[in-house]
């Protein structure tokens, strides 16, 4: 257990060298724990830790590796180990064949029962199956495993299986001024273009300025507008949740697409898009723009790209109130077949490596949506959505 300690910590980029490691083990081996697992997170980190940037690192791996010292928990209100720790050995460990025991309720049981547990639960559960609590097989609460489940009171996903969260979560807007990295991403978006010449007459017309110079025999300077690429082009950005493991790769795309298209808008939504879509996720529930207005806004010549990876409950797309948020009237679905039937260039362009595809229920679904018009974001992949929304 203490080898793989200090492996985990290396793994985690927490420079520990092998003489620190040593150091520990004398210390251990002169009984300065105590045999306590307090006194040797102390040592440890003492030992392990040169740099005070490394600590959270440290604590999730010390939390990890000694995840079965479970007997801490009764003494969590009057000790001193750190909270993240307290936390990390509270969360439910279960096999793959455990998992498998647990069984789905269903959205409309699943609904229906949180409503009636928020009417009956008095205190604070742990370990259970039946209350709203935490570290257990409860579909209602956090730091534990159920196939569907309510997600209340924890910080970000473990196992992606709620379908439902009731917590504010707060999501950072793409940076749109991120050096890119790979070239070619514009280079493939380039197949979009359609030039024309639009605007104030700004730019020199070399050719005909010598032309009529030379018939008229003095300098007669002519301007036109600067040949700008036509296409407009309304871009849907998923953010928040799994998208995380996501985003160097979609603010790379974000950046290159603001450089190519000048006729270019963007709106962000979580997972599935409903009535509401946002500029700014610190203002998504203040200032949200409704769907209904991007419809009758932006004429139907608008080219449509969604960025996402597809991976949800399906009942955030096919079900009322499906959403993990809110409580929405309409099904997902409906939405993004309006967007469809009202803009006929739209393609869905997914982060995930598209071997996975087939393993996620959701993503099937969008693709049926969009009549297979989805692709992944590789350079073939973005070179396929263009020349899909220029037919």
């Amino acid at each position: 257990m203490f080898l793989q300690f200090f492996t985990s910590l290396r793994d985690a980029q927490v420079p520990v060298t092998l003489r620190e490691y040593l150091t520990l083990m004398e210390a251990l081996d002169a009984d300065l724990a105590d045999y306590t697992v307090e006194n040797f997170y102390y040592l440890s980190r003492t030992s392990l830790v040169k740099d005070e940037r490394n600590l959270d690192k440290f604590d999730r791996v010390f939390g990890t590796v000694f995840k079965g010292l479970e007997s801490l928990l009764d003494a969590m209100e009057g000790t001193e180990i750190p909270e993240e720790w307290l936390k990390k050995l509270a969360e439910k460990y279960l096999t793959e064949d455990e998992k498998k025991q647990i069984e789905a309720m269903g959205w409309d049981k699943l609904m229906e029962t949180l409503k009636k547990r928020l009417e009956e639960q008095k205190g604070r559960h742990q370990g259970g199956s039946k209350w709203i609590g935490t570290a257990g097989t409860s579909p209602f609460g956090a730091h534990g495993y159920n196939p569907e489940g309510v997600r209340i009171g924890q910080e970000k996903n473990r196992n992606n299986r709620a379908v439902k969260v009731w917590d504010k979560r707060e999501f950072r807007d793409l940076d749109g001024n991120v050096e890119l990295g790979i070239r070619n991403i514009k280079v493939a978006l380039r197949r979009l273009r359609k030039f024309a010449r639009t605007g104030a007459p700004d730019e020199l017309d070399l050719d005909t300025t010598i032309r009529e110079t030379a018939n008229h025999g003095y300098l007669d300077v002519h301007m036109r507008p600067e040949r700008r690429n036509a296409v407009k082009l309304l871009v849907f950005f998923d953010i928040g949740g799994s998208m995380d493991a996501h985003i160097e790769q979609v603010e790379e795309l974000f950046s290159a697409a603001k450089s190519e298209f000048k006729h270019m808008e963007y709106f962000y939504f979580h997972n599935c898009l409903y009535e509401g879509v946002w500029k700014q996720n610190k203002r998504r529930f203040t200032d949200r723009t409704p769907t209904w207005d991007v419809l009758h806004k932006y004429p139907h010549d608008y080219k449509i790209v969604f960025v996402g990876d597809a991976s949800m409950s399906p009942y955030e797309i096919m079900v009322p109130g499906g959403s993990v948020e809110h409580v929405n009237e309409e099904p997902g679905s409906v939405w993004l077949d309006r967007i469809i039937r009202t803009y006929p260039h739209s393609v869905w362009l997914n982060p995930v490596q598209q071997k996975h595809w087939d393993y996620s229920e959701s993503t099937t679904i969008i693709r049926r949506i969009f009549a297979g018009r989805m692709f992944p974001i590789t350079i073939e992949g973005l070179e396929g959505a263009m020349k899909e929304l220029t037919h």
